[in-house]
């Protein structure tokens, strides 16, 4: 049982309020708080409030708007976990972010959105407002785009969503395909038959399987043909039926390569392509196939974008900053070479 209390408190020229949330489950308040109440410390450098725990009661003291912001978000923090949903305190002061930038959001259904990921019954959990519109959107459309910087979720969320639907025989195979961007000379050099020339392109693809099952019953669905991993120029001349695909680092994919990919999805099959648009790593005079793609078929019915910011990066918290550092710089130039600019 949960309960809570507000009285305003006037100190000085401002008026500080005072709330009290009393939480009875000691094993919720453990992980509410986390270990030597992490949590706390992180909402009160967060907001700029005083927080303290006394027995089973959370004290939270300072401006009343923010006051309020931290009352409802422990609420909501307590049934959100009261209801079996493990929330680390980098997830919690994540939401924590969101419900301040926009106060219909609600905790609980940020959270809620679980992927049940076999044999090990590990679940998967949206961790930002665009990651859980992202699988809404994989899950009502047969194609997909998730753009936007690295560290958002965009390939794992959907390799998540890809194992769930062959476990729940939603689809026969899995092939998950990676643009090989030296496919040509340089390649060439390397020693190896071609598998082990283009297997460091599709190593992250690997890695974000085994992530999500054992290495054993990865191999055995590999080698039962169930789940594919290849460059994507081995998709040209086939059909895909029943097949869930992924295109990862699609902006390093040809317009060519582009048209060849989208035009392989078959009978009962589901496609996601992911990509940011800001690393581009084909040579100069190519034109990236996601990016035309964005603009030719953004007005499709049945064909969903979705777009990620540097807010959903759920990585190091630096690398929010390193992204926005690298953006402000890309602007700067782009205003320095254009031709009236004047320095």
């Amino acid at each position: 049982m949960t309960r809570s209390s507000l009285s305003n408190v006037h100190s000085h020229s401002a008026t500080h309020v005072r709330a009290e949330v009393e939480v009875e489950d000691t094993s919720v308040l453990l992980a509410l708080a986390g270990a030597s109440e992490a949590t706390f410390k992180a909402i009160a450098a967060e907001l700029d409030v005083e927080i303290g725990l006394r027995g089973t009661v959370i004290h939270v003291s300072g401006q009343g708007d923010r006051v309020a912001l931290v009352e409802r978000f422990l609420l909501e923090a307590v049934d959100t976990l009261s209801s079996g949903i493990r929330l680390t305190t980098a997830d919690m002061i994540r939401g924590l972010r969101f419900m301040r930038r926009d106060g219909s959001l609600s905790l609980r259904e940020m959270f809620t959105d679980l992927l049940v990921v076999t044999p090990n019954k590990r679940t998967i959990s949206p961790k930002t407002p665009n990651q859980k519109r992202y699988l809404q959107s994989i899950r009502t459309h047969d194609l997909t785009f998730g753009i936007g910087p690295a560290g958002t979720g965009k390939t794992y969320l959907a390799m998540a969503m890809a194992v769930q639907s062959l476990a729940e025989h939603k689809v026969k195979r899995i092939i998950l395909a990676r643009p090989a961007v030296e496919a040509g000379e340089k390649l060439g050099f390397l020693p190896g038959d071609l598998a082990e020339k283009v297997n460091p392109y599709l190593r992250p693809l690997y890695d974000a399987l085994h992530d999500m099952m054992d290495f054993e019953k990865a191999q055995a669905l590999i080698q039962r043909g169930q789940i594919e991993v290849a460059p994507l120029a081995f998709m040209r001349g086939r059909t895909l039926n029943d097949c869930f695909v992924i295109l990862d680092e699609a902006q390093n994919a040809t317009s060519d390569q582009m048209r060849m990919f989208l035009t392989r999805l078959g009978h009962a099959s589901k496609a996601v392509v992911t990509g940011d648009i800001t690393q581009v790593d084909l040579p100069s005079g190519h034109c990236s196939g996601l990016v035309e793609a964005r603009s030719l078929l953004g007005h499709i019915e049945g064909i969903s974008f979705c777009t990620f910011t540097e807010v959903d990066v759920v990585r190091h918290p630096l690398v929010q900053k390193i992204i926005l550092a690298y953006e402000s710089r890309d602007k700067a130039q782009k205003r320095e070479a254009e031709p009236n600019h004047e320095p």
